[in-house]
């Protein structure tokens, strides 16, 4: 099972558009349920034609063990472990889901001045965050140094011709990590999987990822409240109408352990090599995919507050902030996430 970095499914609260109502005083409303990639997935489908479901919950498992067969750093058989681990400079063969997200990082990481870096995998398992184990003691700065020598995009190139797509790697022993994306990646699946059988009412979520279509079961929109950053609260900062689009979450207050008397984060900066230590806390980004969402939420994270602000504005994305002040926290909200928003907490600002 691999593990993902995002935030967990807790920090975008699905209110499913239900107003409060209870399942026995709403239309129908069919939902499937689990765990996946080190996460939880959750399907809701609203007025579903009978013959849609027929096997459906198999189907939604089995798309999710596919994709977990392909990203996963956590199984030595998967695709991306083999390329992983093969030690070499020649291009690899990959599937076509996995050149679609790598795309999508490379194209995003230029845009970030490598904020988004996917080869940040010797980092990410040099803290702990991968299948390694966490270090006992902080990471000094040569093995900091040693493990950002595999790091750079740079060093990665995706080959795609109508013969199919190759992954090619000029350092021999760089470590691709698509935990980064893998939520979102795999939420725009399953949405897919439930267009193919006609379903076109429907709230799809893995992690930390969340896509809509349609409206919910009693006629109203498919409704996520983005949660309060903080460990214990459950409250809503924001509730926000997805409109059919994609929404993902990335934040430093979930994952992370203590060591040596301070918090590690697990959002890696790959261009110090070390966790983020600034004063944001939370990352959230609509955009018309899942994987598109997903893709800018962690790069905003490594960014920290002012830094988002501007490339928000700059590229026109949807993103909410919340920062942590020594008087409390506070939300910023782009121009184009505030057409989204249905209500906000009066604590923001």
């Amino acid at each position: 099972m691999t593990r993902l970095t995002g935030v967990i499914l807790a920090t975008l609260m699905l209110l499913g558009g239900c107003d409060g109502a209870t399942p026995s005083d709403q239309a129908p409303l069919w939902r499937a349920e689990g765990k996946t990639m080190g996460t939880y997935y959750r399907v809701l489908v609203a007025n579903p034609p009978a013959a849609a479901l027929t096997g459906l919950n198999g189907a939604i498992e089995q798309q999710l063990a596919e994709d977990n067969h392909q990203i996963s750093t956590w199984q030595d058989d998967t695709i991306l472990s083999r390329f992983n681990r093969y030690r070499g400079t020649d291009p690899q063969p990959i599937t076509t889901g996995i050149a679609d997200i790598v795309s999508t990082a490379l194209r995003i990481g230029a845009k970030t001045g490598g904020a988004m870096d996917i080869t940040i995998g010797p980092l990410v398992n040099l803290w702990g965050f991968g299948p390694e184990k966490q270090p006992t003691k902080t990471p000094d700065a040569q093995q900091i140094e040693s493990a950002r020598a595999r790091v750079g995009l740079g060093h990665l190139r995706l080959i795609e011709t109508s013969n199919g797509q190759w992954l090619q790697k000029s350092v021999p022993d760089m470590y691709v990590d698509l935990s980064t994306v893998g939520e979102g990646y795999a939420t725009d699946h399953l949405a897919a999987l439930l267009e193919q059988r006609g379903i076109t009412r429907y709230l799809v979520s893995v992690g930390g990822a969340v896509l809509t279509r349609g409206v919910s079961s009693s006629q109203q929109p498919w409704r996520v409240a983005i949660q309060h950053a903080t460990d214990e609260s459950v409250a809503a900062e924001a509730v926000v109408d997805l409109q059919g689009h994609g929404i993902s979450t990335s934040g430093s207050y979930r994952n992370y352990y203590e060591l040596e008397g301070k918090r590690i984060s697990h959002v890696i900066d790959p261009v110090t090599g070390r966790p983020i230590d600034h004063k944001l806390v939370s990352a959230t980004v609509i955009a018309t995919t899942a994987l598109e969402a997903d893709g800018w939420d962690t790069c905003l994270m490594v960014l920290g507050t002012e830094k988002a602000k501007q490339l928000a504005l700059q590229e026109g994305l949807a993103v909410f902030l919340i920062t942590k002040t020594e008087q409390g926290f506070t939300t910023w909200m782009s121009p184009q996430f505030s057409s989204f928003i249905i209500s906000q907490s009066d604590k923001g600002a």
